[in-house]
């Protein structure tokens, strides 16, 4: 199966808090909820069909608590999301849970790499990361993502966790597909490719 990461990030590539000014104030950060004002019809249709693509969804301690907590409580029957969220198997990376509350859960501990690279050999849809950056980090680097699906909102907010932090592994993306909403979200998505190709630039021959 597709390892897929799916993150919204800013102009200034935070990717902190999308979703509210209280959903992860941790390391001071006090500027949440910057994606919410740029959402619309055309954002929600393109992530529910990611979301329908999901054979099981992976996530970091941190977001496993965080969506474990907030998604059960959702009760607007108008949700593309809830039903999925709920009930999709999830696969956490922690080695200081020992069970999971939102079921079904699998807890993975100790080499994850090795375990989601095993996970990957599965046959089915996408087993796709939703925010999780540090894991997201971690697997990028260990050569395991497939896809990144990145939701872009017009804004800088000028602090926080960002997805890609000083010092990351590189990766070569492709463009496979892009679309900018009403609201002014750019949705693009990448296929990973490998390591980055450089060249130096001499003229505009070289582009021929």
């Amino acid at each position: 199966m597709k390892l897929t990461l799916t993150e919204f990030v800013t102009l200034d590539g935070v990717s902190q808090g999308p979703g509210s000014p209280d959903e992860d104030t941790s390391g001071g950060f006090t500027r949440g909820g910057w994606l919410v004002p740029h959402m619309d019809e055309a954002f929600i249709e393109q992530a529910a069909a990611w979301l329908g693509d999901a054979y099981a969804l992976l996530l970091g301690r941190r977001t496993y608590e965080a969506f474990a907590r907030d998604w059960p409580q959702i009760t607007d029957p108008n949700d593309p999301f809830t039903a999925l969220m709920n009930s999709l198997p999830k696969y956490v990376a922690s080695d200081t849970l020992t069970k999971g509350t939102w079921e079904p859960t699998t807890v993975l501990a100790g080499d994850v790499a090795s375990q989601i690279a095993q996970l990957k050999q599965k046959p089915g849809r996408d087993l796709q990361i939703h925010g999780s950056a540090r894991l997201a980090q971690s697997l990028l680097a260990a050569g395991l993502i497939d896809q990144l699906r990145l939701v872009i909102a017009p804004v800088i907010v000028g602090q926080g966790h960002r997805l890609f932090p000083d010092g990351g592994a590189p990766a070569g993306l492709r463009l496979a597909s892009h679309q900018t909403t009403p609201g002014g979200l750019t949705l693009q998505v990448y296929d990973v490719v490998g390591l980055p190709a450089y060249a130096r630039y001499s003229g505009v021959s070289d582009l021929a």
